[in-house]
């Protein structure tokens, strides 16, 4: 079992947010001790690193909360969450390309002002030589 706290740590989630997802039902069944302080279960950290996964490949919140309930319907749901899960994943790879297409450029313009800077140094130090 683990306290609010060392979840935190683990997943890097703030405890806000962790409340907040129990909120929203991402998670639930948190366990809560004779005090009412959250126990976290090792499944419950792997679900929540499923949805750290989602969420920070731009999956949104009421998306999540799509997978999750059908997680939760169980088997009769594989087709919808095969699906969702496949339309996420081109998403995702359509960004990635995109972002490669930018950093090629910003790679070209990293490689064209380091050759400005190379020769405005070499410049330079030539001048520096005839004062």
């Amino acid at each position: 079992m683990y306290t609010i706290q060392d979840v935190s740590e683990k997943t890097g989630l703030t405890a806000h947010t962790l409340r907040y997802y129990e909120k929203e039902g991402l998670i639930s069944g948190v366990e809560r001790t004779q005090g009412g302080f959250r126990q976290y279960t090792d499944e419950d950290l792997e679900r929540l690193g499923l949805i750290r996964c989602l969420k920070n490949t731009g999956m949104s919140i009421k998306e999540i909360s799509r997978f999750v309930q059908l997680t939760r319907e169980g088997e009769k749901t594989l087709e919808e969450r095969v699906e969702l899960l496949r339309a996420h994943r081109d998403r995702v790879l359509e960004r990635m390309a995109e972002m490669q297409q930018h950093l090629d450029k910003v790679n070209w313009k990293l490689n064209f002002f380091s050759e400005k800077l190379k020769a405005y140094e070499a410049r330079k130090a030539e001048e520096a030589k005839t004062e």
